[in-house]
């Protein structure tokens, strides 16, 4: 039964949802149709909250960055905690693993002028409310997430859950339970 306005929220949810899992198994070029199909709802819902594919993408990584940004600024946040947000979000999405080398990528310009703000974000919530309370050097912390970004492989979300998991204990990095959101 068609809810009309009041579904909207709950669909848009719904929507990025679908498409975070939808990108984290086929990719990016992943076609537009399973993520309507995903999250329940019609093509037409889709298309009313996001115009394009690049509007999905973009509502995405957006999300990733502020739970990463909501996990910095929490109350007695350590590096564990926030690497944990990071690293459920690199398991979980291909789009944020990208978002995060993006300057390695073969994107349009601004597309790169996108990702590498959303980039800055991440870094900056890494060092602000963290400075000085990390095992690495100064100006080595988003090389080491792109060297574990780039571990993040594997056919099933454990497999890639441990083998990023294994990136951070060989750089000698305590990461918290990996999850989503600051908690």
């Amino acid at each position: 039964m068609n809810q009309g306005p009041r579904a909207a929220a709950r669909n848009r949810a719904a929507l990025v949802a679908a498409a975070r899992e939808v990108y984290a198994e086929l990719g990016l070029d992943a076609p537009m149709a399973e993520i309507a199909r995903r999250a329940g709802v019609g093509q037409g819902s889709l298309y009313r909250h996001f115009p394009d594919r690049d509007a999905v993408v973009a509502t995405v990584l957006e999300e990733n960055v502020l739970q990463v940004e909501q996990a910095a600024a929490a109350e007695g946040a350590t590096l564990a905690d926030v690497l944990a947000v990071l690293t459920w979000h690199l398991v979980e999405s291909a789009a944020f693993i990208g978002l995060l080398r993006a300057e390695y990528a073969t994107v349009r310009r601004e597309e790169l002028g996108r990702a590498g703000e959303l980039g800055e974000r991440v870094e900056r919530a890494l060092r602000g409310e963290l400075r000085d309370r990390g095992p690495l050097p100064a100006g080595s912390l988003m090389l080491a997430v792109a060297m574990v970004s780039g571990a993040v492989t594997g056919p099933t979300r454990e497999d890639r859950e441990r083998r990023a998991l294994e990136a951070w204990a060989l750089l000698g990095v305590e990461v918290g339970p990996v999850r989503p959101v600051p908690g």
